[in-house]
């Protein structure tokens, strides 16, 4: 079965996806959000509880699906790139990319050589456990999607340089990170946070690549679609379930009283 990534197709012809977090290390809501027909969703290795193994069976959830599977690397660590992608992934957010030099390392360890130095083997869940070794060889380091997070003033002052590296597609904004570590602790809103925010977003448009972040609600999606973002996660596994059972509860206690 060729290896070929229908996400990175979509936003090459300026498509834009939809998608959603995976947070809780689930095959149960990896397979209920697959199946509700997101583009993709994002695997969240670097603030979720999960491993390898519960990485392997939300992607088996996610089987029979159209479905791609990205996920959130805990680090920009090659070795722990090279698991991730030996398990049959799409693609990459790697968190925390504050330099150029950080972006080349990043490409490197998401291609095989004599692009990178992903290590080759014919054994792993990607390709095919020995039975599509060639294939996923020889498409690998097209398919898979690279993105970068910014999320610190040292990656804002080093943009221009981390747009220039081949092989990163795209820009993620983490807002959250970004106000945090500019001193504003988990204030995304706050003026001079959008200020920069903006003009992050201007320079990766101009530079033809992907932009992606999050948003909180359909009203604020709409409006960074509008903008020009074509990837944005749209609610996330463990948030949305806690949201929803709130307002259940709240609901249920103003009709009855205790």
């Amino acid at each position: 079965m060729a290896f070929k990534n229908r996400v990175k197709k979509m936003l090459k012809e300026g498509k834009k996806t939809s998608g959603a977090w995976l947070q809780i290390a689930s095959p149960f809501t990896a397979e209920i959000m697959s199946q509700a027909g997101f583009d993709w969703l994002l695997i969240d290795m670097e603030h979720g509880p999960g491993d390898i193994l519960t990485l392997v069976s939300q992607l088996q959830a996610m089987n029979g699906t159209d479905t791609c599977a990205l996920v959130r690397t805990p680090w920009n660590d090659f070795v722990a790139i090279k698991r991730i992608l030996d398990t049959g992934v799409h693609g990459l957010l790697i968190p925390y990319v504050n330099t150029r030099e950080e972006a080349e390392a990043a490409v490197r360890a998401c291609r095989y050589p004599p692009d990178g130095i992903r290590g080759v083997a014919g054994s792993p869940r990607a390709q095919g456990f020995g039975q599509n070794v060639q294939d996923y060889l020889k498409n690998a380091n097209d398919e898979i999607l690279l993105i970068t997070a910014v999320e610190t003033p040292e990656a804002v002052a080093n943009l221009d340089q981390i747009l220039t590296v081949k092989g990163v597609d795209g820009i993620f904004i983490g807002p959250m990170d970004l106000a945090s570590n500019m001193g504003y602790l988990g204030q995304p809103n706050q003026p001079e946070v959008q200020e920069v925010i903006a003009g992050i977003e201007n320079k990766v448009f101009a530079s033809g690549k992907i932009l992606a972040t999050i948003a909180g609600t359909w009203e604020q999606a709409q409006i960074l679609y509008e903008r020009g973002y074509q990837m944005i996660t749209l609610m996330a596994d463990g948030t949305s379930l806690a949201k929803l059972a709130s307002i259940n509860v709240a609901q249920f206690k103003e009709n009855f009283p205790r």
